[in-house]
Formats: structure tokens, sequence, C-alpha cells
């Protein structure tokens, strides 16, 4: 069952644009698998979907291998900071990243992907993702880097 409803899922997001999990969940529903919200949200982790921009502006789902060609983590994401990222700040050892609505996920991915040395660990909410620095000055200097490829 849970292969069907993955096959489904791919299907979805691949022809239309899906922009909650509750949308997929109709969808699903309406396909005749019936998912809980936790099986929706582990079912879109497990198949590494994130969320991208659109045209218009909003966010939709996608399969990480449709967003960009496959190659080294920090091209893969490259677009991901400037499109999602709002403002970024720093308090003591942690980079706090202010993102548009539903993008925190995307934009701790691409953090994380870079695997920095100095950066510890990333916790990524709706829009805020919170990560942990070794010192503050690293923080900082981070902090600094990021801003001057968000503007490029």
């Amino acid at each position: 069952m849970k292969n069907s409803r993955h096959k489904k899922i791919v299907e979805i997001v691949s022809r239309q644009a899906v922009e909650t999990q509750e949308e997929l969940a109709a969808l699903l529903k309406k396909s005749g698998f019936c998912a809980t919200q936790a099986t929706i949200s582990r079912d879109i982790r497990e198949l590494k979907l994130m969320k991208i921009p659109t045209e218009s502006g909003r966010q939709k789902y996608a399969l990480m291998s449709q967003t960009e060609p496959l190659g080294q983590p920090e091209n893969r994401f490259a677009h991901i900071l400037p499109d999602a990222v709002v403002s970024l700040d720093t308090a003591q050892n942690l980079l706090v990243i202010k993102t548009n609505a539903g993008m925190a996920m995307a934009v701790a991915a691409a953090i994380d992907a870079r695997m920095l040395p100095d950066i510890v660990g990333s916790l990524a909410g709706d829009d805020t993702v919170f990560c942990a620095v070794r010192t503050a000055e690293e923080a900082e200097h981070i902090r600094k880097q990021l801003e001057e490829e968000i503007r490029r």
C-alpha cells in the first residue's frame, strides 16, 4: 500500500501544483488512498519532496530530482536561498534564518548540504531555521557569507 501511495504522490506532484499537505491528502483521497496528515508528512520526507517557488510567487511540492540537475549540493540548492530567505541574524552562536512561509525545511536542507564544519546542526520550522554554530564569531562569518550569496 505504501509503495502504491508513494507512486501516486509522485504522479500527483509531477502533474500539478500541490501547495499543502491538506491539498495532497484530498487528491490522494480522490484517487482512493486514505492517509492521515502524519502519514503524508512522513511520505513527503521519505520521497524527499521539497517546496519550490512557482512563477506566481507561491510554493509547490516537487521531487528534489525535478528541481535542478544533480551535482554539487551547493549548485543543486543555489536558487533556494535567494528565493526563500527573508532575513538573517545571529544570537550568540545561533544563526537565525527567517524564510517565506513553508520554505524553512528547504533552506535548512540547502545549508545542511554544504556540510559546513562549524555548523553543528540545524532545526527548521515553517518559516524559521536555527543553525547551531560552534562560536559566535563563526555564526557572524557564515551570516555574512550567506547574505553575499543571496545578493548575487
